[in-house]
């Protein structure tokens, strides 16, 4: 774990300033909230609502992103007003939290920015647990709007790293349509499993139940499968674990103390969105601390307490769990083998422009493929983490989802070596590269479509620099063959 956080390349120091803009920007929230004349559950209120404005907010276009958080007010404000409305009708605010769970899962179809609303829409919901009465909304509303606005102004203006930058490639989401969508399946298990994070939450503690309910929903971020939100719910408990032992030692000897916790919160704004490209525990861990700090400003922090939510947490992962493991599984080897053949395809499409360019044919640009590429690894590296794991007991399957992993990362560098080879304005097109380039992309096609991959060229690998790198591609997706498909040669290592 520390390895995987304090080691993990940082291109760019995109995380780096990601976490410090962070800081800046929520600490700017909470600012503007104290000089509005909020009240501490304004600016925490406020203080979270920027915190989502900052770290949900992923669309590929710095254009995309400033409409989105436009609009976050627009999705969260409505549904704020619904839980302030129900907060004295326990069966119809139940009833209206998992509607709230289910559309804001289901919003994820609409891509990076369905998604952000929908995460907002249900941290919003969640903000009546804080005393959102009917009479407090208007102070709720100035501090969610000030604090959006708040972080706006650090985003877009203070410190705008990303108009330096290409927008990066987005692959499109699965397609399909009724419960063939992922998007559609994973609302149904969210609400069920949200339901029975509910239930069993309120019979451990009809105060705090709503940690459960949190607990369920956001395992089932940023997953697609079966096993993969199975490990999302198992490093979820970790994180909290390793963050309550924590906080027994940090929030709890602070008891609210104003300077040291404010200092305290803003290291763990930062671990959050430091950690969270890298390591969803690590995040957890930060996720739990800070929690504890803004109960011990509250005055309610107790080791009673933590336990609680340790037990609320458990119940959370319990009922995502058993949610996707019977209702309308999505399995990993539909996923993993979804994501591989699009990411083969796209080989298949880098190696033609980059060949198309040396030829001298005018338009023809690998490089937005190999971005694509990019992206497609690392959705692939996420689908495929269930069967990496270290607890999983499958070690033939875990040995070969390694070995593709490899070798796909093996195409990557031989993609990015041929671009960087078609971008020099010097190098000619050898006759030898259109057959290399055929059996590239004949390999490709036999890969995704289950017939023979034809064999590779033999000899030592060529010296010109082109031709070195579409040889090295032959090897890799010839040695594909064999961890993509099961012995009987039907099923892909997802299976």
């Amino acid at each position: 774990m520390l390895k995987k956080v304090f080691v993990s390349p940082d291109p760019g120091r995109s995380r780096l300033r990601f976490a410090a803009r962070a800081v800046l920007g929520i600490g700017l929230a909470v600012v503007v909230c104290g000089l509005a004349g909020t009240s501490l559950v304004g600016a925490i209120t406020g203080g979270l609502a920027a915190l989502l404005a900052l770290f949900t907010v992923t669309d590929a276009t710095v254009r995309g992103q400033a409409v989105t958080t436009a609009l976050l007010p627009v999705a969260g404000l409505p549904v704020l007003t619904a839980a302030a409305a129900l907060h004295g009708h326990p069966v119809a605010r139940d009833l209206g939290f998992l509607a709230v769970v289910g559309a804001g899962v289901y919003a994820r179809r609409w891509g990076p920015r369905g998604h952000s609303l929908g995460v907002f829409a249900f941290m919003t919901f969640i903000a009546q647990f804080l005393r959102a009465t009917p009479e407090r909304l208007p102070e709720m509303y100035a501090a969610v709007l000030l604090s959006v606005a708040a972080a706006a102004a650090v985003r877009f203006g203070l410190w705008c790293y990303e108009r330096r930058r290409p927008a990066p490639a987005v692959p499109a989401p699965p397609a399909g349509s009724g419960l063939a969508r992922i998007t559609t399946r994973q609302a149904v298990q969210a609400t069920a499993g949200a339901g029975f994070a509910l239930v069993v939450g309120q019979l451990v503690s009809g105060e705090r139940w709503y940690w459960a309910v949190g607990a369920a929903w956001w395992v089932f971020v940023n997953t697609a499968s079966r096993g993969e939100t199975l490990v999302r719910g198992f490093r979820r408990v970790l994180g909290t674990v390793v963050g309550i032992g924590l906080g027994l030692l940090v929030a709890v000897p602070l008891a609210g103390a104003a300077v040291p916790t404010a200092v305290v919160a803003a290291a763990c704004v930062f671990g959050i969105f430091y950690t969270a490209a890298v390591s969803y525990t690590w995040m957890m861990l930060c996720v739990t601390l800070l929690a504890e700090l803004l109960y011990g400003l509250l005055d309610v922090l107790s080791p009673g307490l933590l336990a609680l939510r340790l037990a609320e947490t458990g119940v959370g992962a319990l009922g995502a769990a058993l949610a996707v493991l019977f209702v309308l599984p999505v399995t990993t080897h539909a996923v993993t083998d979804a994501w591989i053949q699009r990411a083969l395809r796209c080989v298949h499409a880098c190696t033609s422009e980059a060949a198309a360019r040396l030829a001298g044919t005018e338009g023809a640009d690998p490089g937005p493929r190999v971005a694509e590429l990019e992206q497609l690894l690392v959705r692939v590296r996420l689908s495929v983490a269930p069967l990496v794991h270290p607890l999983n007991p499958m070690h033939g399957r875990r040995r070969r989802a390694r070995r593709v992993l490899c070798l796909l990362d093996d195409c990557a560098r031989e993609i990015r070596g041929l671009v960087a080879v078609a971008a020099d304005p010097e190098a000619s097109h050898d006759a030898r590269l259109t057959a290399a380039c055929w059996r590239v992309e004949s390999a490709v096609e036999a890969l995704t479509g289950g017939g023979a991959v034809p064999a590779r060229a033999a000899g030592p690998r060529a010296a010109e620099p082109a031709l070195a790198h579409l040889h090295g591609l032959e090897h890799a997706l010839a040695e594909l063959a064999a961890p993509l498909r099961t012995p009987s040669g039907s099923r892909p290592v997802g299976a």
